[in-house]
């Protein structure tokens, strides 16, 4: 065991670094066009697509901050597994058939064609806050993981955090969603196995599995079956809809998850890509947490071992990073950090590849007057990922403000937008009666309720209660933004104000459609 990080533990990491940044620089020759970077030819394998939505949507948040609410709170969080298969047939059957009739590079794209140029400029303004917002805290957490490991002040977190997404960004610019999806595998690979590792390790120095709990633990949260009380933190029913809403809103407006939709072949193929997605996520919570239960029993039998000043109670989420950096093997140690940075990495990339596709494709060469060259767009696409990236890693340094653990800074950020953007491609896929006006209302309901929700114990005259427990941020969100939306649709219904007519070719982008039929894959220019 080692006390720290050794060199090994650097040569392997340095490895690592060089081996995504080889493969960035391989695809970045064989690019052909800014279409090829964005959305890798549109005939990828459905196995490919579906581990690289997993592992864009997966995160340093996650893979840091599932054994931390394990060791602190408990675990009914689990129990938002059941959501999968329901979130599985919803995204599957009703959303992907009819996303993919309709061949885009933006998914926003999409609402323009229903509702008209304006809602579509919402919604990509939307997308580009979100995944800001969410990049800039993954690196935070991901800076805040390797101040713990090589015991750094406060201070170096700005150094830390550039280190920590300038990789990411360079081999993502370069290479584009080709070299996204294939590292995606191996960092997804990379992150399985070290949980794995950190698991075994703690089995073999405890002598067995008895670090399983079989009661429950004192310091964990109640966590009933179901309750109204909007402050009890978790309940099993508010995980599983939580589940399923984040799911749905996530494949049914997100770039990053649509982008991966239009990359495979077909409906069909798109439909298998999203349920090896499901299954890896089961499968890696489970080891998550796995890797939260032993990391508890550890630390109880060995409390000596707790860094001086810190309790499982406060610093639950820098356990992991800590077993990493002083109990594991040198050199084994370097390949689970590698795993940590593979998560980070694996959605900065994803997310910064996105951002470029829809501003270059939604506001770029929306509004451009005159053509340009294939060879100018590919160029102007890859600096623009870059600068995005660059915005990413200075605004990481400003997420220490928001409070609670891992788990609850993230759906306290980016949960504010999840729901009101897919309430804009539920009223344009699904609301015949929709009108532009109703949308935009809809999406600023639901964006006023989210943010009520997610910080109203920061409200004057609140009191000592604390803060609404994050799982009705979602449920509420989505409730105001359908609520507003269809009211003021159906009342400019009602008052005579034409609804929102399909748009034709004159929007200034090329679309393609496919037949209804997925045997049918011949697609057609519309």
């Amino acid at each position: 065991m080692s006390d720290g990080l050794q060199p090994i533990d650097a040569v392997v990491v340095a490895g690592y670094v060089c081996f995504v940044l080889g493969l960035g620089w391989y695809y970045s020759r064989r690019q052909k066009n800014a279409g090829e970077y964005f959305t890798g030819s549109r005939a990828m394998p459905p196995f490919l697509i579906g581990i690289s939505l997993f592992a864009t949507l997966f995160s340093t948040i996650s893979y840091l901050g599932t054994p931390g609410e394990l060791i602190n709170k408990g675990p009914v969080v689990l129990t938002g597994m059941l959501s999968i298969p329901i979130a599985y047939l919803i995204v599957g059957y009703v959303i992907v058939p009819r996303y993919m009739r309709h061949r885009v590079t933006s998914a926003y794209e999409l609402l323009e064609l229903r509702l008209g140029l304006h809602v579509r400029l919402l919604g990509a303004m939307m997308f580009v806050a979100l995944r800001l917002t969410w990049m800039s805290i993954l690196i935070y957490f991901s800076s805040k993981a390797v101040l713990e490991m090589l015991e750094l002040p406060p201070s170096a977190l700005p150094a830390i955090a550039a280190a920590c997404g300038t990789v990411a960004i360079i081999y993502s610019s370069m290479g584009g969603l080709r070299a996204v999806v294939v590292t995606d595998l191996f960092q997804f690979l990379l992150l399985f196995g070290g949980a794995l590792l950190v698991i075994a390790t703690v089995t073999v120095d405890l002598d067995g599995v008895g670090w399983f709990p079989t009661s429950w633990n004192p310091q964990w949260d109640e966590q009933p079956r179901f309750s109204l009380d909007p402050y009890v933190r978790v309940t099993v029913f508010g995980s599983v809809l939580h589940g399923v809403l984040w799911w749905v809103c996530t494949a049914g407006s997100d770039q990053t998850a649509i982008q991966r939709f239009m990359a495979t072949r077909d409906a069909r193929a798109a439909r298998k890509s999203f349920l090896v997605n499901s299954i890896a996520g089961a499968a890696v919570t489970v080891v998550l947490a796995l890797v939260g239960f032993s990391l508890l029993g550890y630390y109880q039998a060995n409390p000596e071992k707790l860094p001086e000043g810190k309790t499982l109670a406060e610093h639950a989420d820098l356990m992991f990073p800590r077993f990493i950096s002083h109990h594991l093997p040198a050199g084994l140690s370097g390949l689970v950090i590698s795993g940590m940075f593979a998560a980070a990495m694996s959605s900065i990339d994803s997310g910064v590849n996105s951002i470029s596709a829809v501003v270059m494709t939604d506001f770029v060469d929306r509004f451009r007057s005159h053509p340009v060259s294939d060879r100018h767009r590919l160029r102007a696409a890859q600096w623009m990922a870059f600068a995005i990236g660059v915005i990413v890693v200075l605004a990481s340094t400003y997420m220490d403000f928001v409070p609670g653990n891992f788990l609850e800074k993230t759906k306290r950020t980016i949960g504010l937008f999840v729901a009101p953007m897919f309430s804009l491609f539920f009223m344009a896929m699904f609301v015949p009666f929709a009108t532009s006006w109703g949308a935009i209302a809809g999406a600023g309901g639901g964006l006023l309720a989210a943010a009520l929700v997610a910080y109203w114990n920061l409200l004057p005259g609140q009191g000592p209660a604390g803060p609404i427990s994050y799982q009705w941020i979602f449920p509420v969100s989505m409730l105001a933004s359908l609520v507003c939306g269809l009211f003021t649709s159906g009342l400019q219904r009602l008052v005579g104000v034409p609804t929102a007519g399909r748009m034709t070719s004159s929007i200034g982008f090329s679309a393609i459609e496919t037949d209804d039929s997925e045997q049918n894959n011949t697609n057609t220019d519309t």
